[in-house]
């Protein structure tokens, strides 16, 4: 057969990823942090763009917010607002312009009378100071900022004051670099000792001067040692309450009698011991944590509407507003002369079109998404916890026509603000346990939560064990089993029934 060569015309589709488009998907992941750092870049990179500080001004025609408490719908002719319409950035105002608090000069007392007008409330040298610094620009706002002190410089502090020895200040600094994010010793002496040729008695020496430094317990090699150095340092370090620590297996445990006996204590002793153990701190160097604490930001608004239902908004706090200055960019194409600079403006126009696009689709989807969450869980939200039903991404995209992987990515770092607190929205999805007549299960966060109360509402005298709770959820309509009770509870730190039943004897709880 011979092999010939020709010319077909076949047309077939197939899905692109384009740049633009897997950029666009990589914006729903953000959350609103991250988006607004990344169109913070974009600001910076793209000359053509600029923050939409005009928006929602309404064209100075009112300057409510839409969804406003302050005006309920229905009042003054207007209808009230479908979800899907805060997705256009024309929804989304601004905060109000004015500030809380305009009294610069600060001329009002604290019972709200005017204080005296004229020269400053600054003593002459006061003023003179301020504006001999002013004026040469040696201090500045961010000079006059206080800052955490380190836990390294506090310790620092101690050893250039508490050491004379300039070795032991050298053992001291490399000890401390020793330290976990909890304060303890985790290095070992003999090589710390054999790197700075010196006698590892030294090091020894050195190590329990340390331990006596604040705050009380650092540098403990374990948490019996942590908790001896508090004691010590409280003046409570007897015979007895160190035998407690030798053991804090058996206190776990609840081995009361076992405790009692080799503590030589009493039943009421041992209680008060136990209450002093309780009291301390396991790990010291937590109050010199430097992890900056980031508040979390709402992406959705819920609120009930004057009908009974629930009025989805998009936080305007938490949706970055950019658009294309036309006016700039008519401006410098007339002025762009070279092919380069035609076609670098070109670019900047298409990825600030694009950006604004994106923007405006990324909101709509979220809020799409949300609008269908709340309508699933009508029922947490008018009831609880306890009629959180199960859902999955997968109904939700069914239900708003969308890929099960863009639900899952919309959910993925996005809060929202409900009547009964803060959560993420993938809460409220969760798998389903069977009903014990058939009917719609029952979500897994639901029985969570009803296994912790039933637990915190056992008696003293009653402790329930997982078989227990088990039928008492089937008496419930929940199917459910001995092992499956045991992994919620686990799955909520709660110990065992004859760990708790020991920790009632011992007043731990």
């Amino acid at each position: 057969m011979a092999v010939r060569q020709r010319m077909d015309l076949r047309q077939t589709q197939s899905l692109v990823m384009t740049p633009q488009l897997q950029q666009a998907i990589k914006l729903l992941e953000l959350s609103s942090q991250e988006l607004s750092a990344y169109v913070e870049r974009e600001l910076e990179q793209n000359p053509l763009l600029e923050r939409d500080d005009a928006a929602g001004d309404g064209g100075g025609e009112s300057d409510s917010i839409p969804g406003d408490d302050a005006a309920p719908a229905g009042e003054g002719g207007s209808d009230p607002l479908d979800a899907s319409e805060f997705a256009a950035a024309a929804m989304m105002p601004d905060a109000p312009e004015s500030p809380l608090d305009v009294d610069y000069d600060n001329l009002w007392t604290n019972d709200g009378t005017e204080a005296p007008t004229g020269p400053s409330m600054l003593s002459a040298g006061a003023r003179g100071r301020a504006d001999a610094d002013d004026a040469d620009g040696s201090a500045t706002v961010e000079q006059t900022l206080s800052r955490a002190i380190s836990l390294r410089e506090h310790l620092t502090e101690q050893i250039n004051v508490d050491l004379a020895d300039a070795m032991e200040r050298l053992i001291g600094l490399a000890l401390i670099e020793q330290l976990d994010e909890a304060g303890y010793f985790s290095g070992d002496l003999a090589s710390i000792a054999e790197r700075l040729a010196c006698p590892p008695a030294k090091v020894d020496a050195t190590l329990v001067r340390l331990q006596q430094f604040d705050p009380p317990g650092i540098f403990a090699r374990n948490l019996a040692e942590c908790l001896a150095l508090q004691l010590k340092d409280r003046d409570r370090l007897d015979p007895a309450m160190q035998r407690l620590l030798e053991h804090l297996d058996l206190l776990a445990q609840g081995e009361r009698e076992r405790l009692m006996r080799l503590c030589g204590v009493d039943a009421a002793d041992l209680a008060e011991m136990v209450s002093e153990i309780r009291a301390l701190n396991p790990k010291p160097a937590e109050a010199f944590s430097t992890t900056p604490m980031v508040p979390v930001v709402p992406d959705i608004l819920i609120r009930r509407a004057s009908d009974g239902g629930w009025l989805v908004e998009l936080n305007p706090d938490a949706l970055p507003r950019v658009l294309l200055n036309e006016s700039y960019v008519a401006k410098i194409r007339r002025s762009a002369t070279d092919k380069a600079s035609r076609e670098y403006i070109n670019d900047r126009v298409t990825a600030g079109n694009w950006l604004v696009r994106a923007l405006q689709q990324r909101a709509t989807t979220i809020l799409k998404v949300a609008t269908e969450i709340v309508r699933q869980q009508d029922g947490f939200f008018r009831r609880g916890v306890q009629h959180l039903r199960p859902l999955t991404r997968r109904e939700v995209a069914e239900t708003i026509e969308m890929h099960e992987s863009t639900v899952s990515r919309v959910t993925t770092n996005k809060y929202i603000a409900t009547p009964r607190g803060l959560f993420e929205l993938r809460y409220f999805f969760g798998s389903a346990l069977a009903d014990a007549e058939g009917g719609i299960g029952h979500s897994a966060e639901a029985v969570r939560t009803r296994i912790k109360t039933l637990i915190e509402a056992e008696p003293a005298t009653a402790i329930l064990s997982d078989d227990r709770i088990a039928e008492i959820l089937r008496t419930e309509g929940i199917e459910i089993a001995r092992r499956t009770v045991a992994k919620y509870r686990e799955s909520l730190r709660i110990p065992s029934s004859s760990q708790r039943r020991r920790a009632r004897a011992l007043h731990l709880r």
